[in-house]
């Protein structure tokens, strides 16, 4: 098999859990991915927000290469320096005064659930061990990340729910009120839902689920998987916010590309968690850890964070005169910092596969929303480029997009109507920021 060829899904031996693309990419630079064809892509899906410092990023090449010629793994029997300084950087920049390393956003999630239960246990309360959780949340693929989502279309088939997850309608203070019990353990929300449509916590209601949770003794849990390590122009998006919590998980861009989770937390909130409750044989190991502190070398240099936040105006003030020129395909631009949400007007997948056909990469969510997450080093040249292919994609679906005063009827196969997208390479990516 030659390199330009991928096998077809008819004849693929992958668990066929996910639509996949028939497309493949054999190398990155920056904010552009070369397909096998040799095509370039501008990438503004990121991963799902996993490649925050692009791809080929040379601080992340060079501390990866300098650790795989050390060790890899020795297993959390023993002490690991790396893990011990990516702990410390982050308790220093965060509220968190421990953290437990593990490789994805689902174990990171597992752990604070866990966190929460155990503290209760520890405090003398072992009854107290439900969760409110909020409806469209998304917080994981295991039975109980499942579960706290909430989603049937995710849970369809695997058996009873795991016990102890109570959702209430977003943003909803009245329900959480009313939610709270003797067997409250703690309240779980994304800052901003990004599987479930890009929604954003306003930092008021924050505040009020930070007082409820004061006032009944409760855990404040918040799932940054997706919006932490400067998504949102701040290395966590609660600190926007002004409010502190017990415990938060993160993952995606902590490792820029290389798989690594994290719950952080309180010594407090963190009290049960003794030895032998919790463990990870891969967790914080010598390569993982190597990364995450190159990515933290990077995001924690003076000016990283003002880039985003600078760029990510730029970005939005953009989408807005495409939002006006476009009104029948884009109904709303949401989100904050470079996690931004775009509803539309037709099925969000035709306008996915718009930008595809334009050589821009994109991802749906909830809420009939399309997800732009560029790196976050991208720079003005490349939003440029962005947007004069979001407009080109927008346009040829102007002339099959629906009245924009009706719903969008799901599934249609608007991209079918689409012509076929010029041919030839793109420009090569601009120096970026970072």
């Amino acid at each position: 098999m030659t390199p330009q060829q991928t096998p077809s899904p008819a004849t693929s031996h992958l668990l066929p859990t996910y639509t996949r693309v028939h497309l493949a990419f054999e190398r990155g630079e920056g904010a552009w991915l070369i397909a096998t064809d040799g095509e370039h892509y501008l990438d503004f899906s990121s991963g799902v927000a996993v490649n925050a410092l692009g791809h080929g990023h040379p601080r992340l090449l060079a501390a990866l290469e300098e650790q795989a010629h050390k060790v890899w793994h020795v297993s959390n029997l023993y002490e690991i320096p790396e893990a011990e300084r990516v702990a410390v950087r982050l308790c220093e920049n965060s509220f968190a005064d421990v953290v437990f390393f593990c490789n994805s956003g689902a174990e990171a999630m597992e752990c604070a659930i866990k966190m929460t239960r155990k503290y209760h246990s520890a405090n003398g309360a072992p009854e107290r061990y439900r969760v409110i959780t909020f409806e469209g949340a998304f917080h994981g693929r295991t039975l109980a990340t499942l579960a706290a989502g909430g989603q049937r279309k995710y849970l369809d088939g695997f058996g009873p729910a795991v016990e102890g997850f109570d959702q209430v309608p977003f943003c909803d203070l009245d329900a959480v009120k009313r939610a709270i019990g003797s067997e409250t353990a703690a309240i779980l929300i994304e800052p901003i839902m990004g599987e479930g449509g890009v929604r954003v916590v306003a930092p008021s209601f924050l505040k009020a689920l930070r007082e409820l949770c004061d006032r009944h003794g409760l855990l404040l849990v918040l799932d940054e998987v997706q919006t932490g390590m400067g998504r949102t122009g701040e290395l966590f998006a609660h600190q926007r916010t002004g409010i502190a919590p017990d415990i938060i998980a993160i993952a995606k861009a902590l490792g820029g590309g290389f798989p690594v989770g994290a719950c952080l937390a309180t010594s407090a909130a963190a009290k049960g968690m003794t030895a032998g409750t919790h463990g990870s044989t891969f967790g914080g190991n010598p390569l993982a850890m190597s990364v995450a502190n190159a990515v933290l070398d990077v995001m924690l240099a003076p000016g990283f964070l003002d880039h985003v936040r600078r760029i990510s105006l730029l970005l939005k003030q953009r989408l807005a005169e495409i939002k006006d020129r476009h009104s029948s395909v884009i109904a709303e631009v949401r989100g904050d910092g470079l996690l931004i949400g775009l509803r539309v007007l037709v099925p969000a997948g035709s306008l996915v596969d718009a930008l595809r056909a334009e050589k821009m990469l994109t991802v749906a969510a909830g809420d009939n929303v399309v997800r732009l997450l560029p790196p976050l080093i991208v720079g003005e040249a490349e939003i440029a480029e962005a947007i004069a292919r979001l407009d080109r994609a927008c346009a040829r679906l102007s002339d099959v997009a629906p009245n924009p005063r009706s719903p969008a009827s799901e599934g249609g196969k608007i991209n079918e109507a689409l012509p076929a997208p010029a041919r030839g390479k793109d420009p090569r990516r601009q120096e970026a920021a970072g």
